[in-house]
């Protein structure tokens, strides 16, 4: 059973049969108003259950399910749930909206932000330069701030399980 479709081939079939698709996109509140493709509902992943996944399948009422992020890896997690529920009919777009056409056109303000990823390595190379500045020339105890950042990452990475991310998810600009 295929999981996932390409971004040119999702835009190609939207363009030519929008009715056959239902379209979840599971980012934040915050980086789906930024931007995304248009007619896709938005569900984050961190409140996606399978409660979540039966009602959409349900309200898909029998079109194909396809389940967006920005680089592939929340929408994998979501069709983990999915498939984890029993349910059928989803795929992920491979890639995310990282992948996506810039042709086949985003909806949203589009005003500046940034994608919990980049937000991410942001408060994480802030953090990793500021930490060695002040071991540096302050005291090295600051040095373990770089070092805590490092195990963060480093876990993340192993696990894909991101704790910065979570935090960052819950601040008022995500929501």
């Amino acid at each position: 059973m295929k999981t996932s479709i390409s971004p040119q081939k999702l835009s190609d079939s939207l363009r030519h049969s929008p009715e056959n698709w239902f379209l979840i996109d599971v980012r934040s509140p915050g980086e789906f108003r930024s931007g995304h493709i248009p007619g896709a509902s938005n569900y984050p992943i961190n409140k996606f259950t399978a409660e979540t996944a039966e009602q959409l399948h349900q309200a898909a009422n029998g079109r194909t399910v396809c389940l967006i992020c920005q680089s592939g890896v929340r929408s994998q997690k979501a069709l983990g749930i999915w498939h984890s529920s029993g349910l059928d009919n989803v795929v992920e777009l491979s890639g995310g909206m990282n992948q996506w056409p810039g042709e086949a056109g985003i909806e949203g303000s589009q005003g500046f932000s940034l994608s919990l990823d980049r937000q991410v390595k942001v408060v994480a190379g802030l953090n990793v330069l500021v930490g060695t500045l002040l071991g540096a020339f302050i005291n090295p105890w600051f040095l373990l701030i770089p070092g805590m950042f490092g195990i963060g990452l480093t876990f993340a990475g192993l696990s894909g399980q991101c704790g910065l991310a979570i935090v960052l998810t819950k601040l008022p600009w995500n929501q």
